[in-house]
């Protein structure tokens, strides 16, 4: 390949399968937030469902983006942006009821009150 080749092959847009251009977006925000972070070996962290604050900031968004943020950063393996926007998802979830959980995330209860019932019996000891 020649120099003019080689050029023109650095602005030939790559086709990036499972992420929209405004999540990419996103995704390359974060990652210049985070560029000059330690690499995640060198830290000794305990997991832990606390956002830092810029991060938390960073995912004050809708829950359709954040989703397919949590998509696209599993797609594209960047590790500490799954990580912090699925410890964003469970926080949503902490505490919470099955029918607030439901509310939170709009999903439709399919169980008929007998299932719901058995459920519950069956799970009883957690309770305890």
């Amino acid at each position: 390949m020649d120099a003019p080749e080689a050029a023109e092959s650095l602005t030939d847009p790559i086709p990036i399968q499972n992420v929209n251009a405004a999540i990419l977006k996103k995704v390359i925000e974060w990652c210049e937030l985070h560029k000059d972070d330690p690499d995640e070996s060198e830290t000794n962290e305990k997991r832990t469902d606390d956002i830092p604050i810029h991060d938390a900031e960073f995912l004050k968004i809708d829950q359709v983006t954040l989703f397919e943020i949590i998509l696209a950063a599993n797609y594209l393996d960047v590790k500490g942006l799954l990580d912090v926007a699925c410890k964003a998802v469970a926080n949503m979830i902490k505490g919470k009821s099955p029918e607030d959980i439901r509310r939170t995330f709009n999903i439709k209860n399919d169980f008929s009150p007998e299932d719901e019932e058995l459920l519950r019996n069956e799970d009883a000891w957690i309770d305890e």
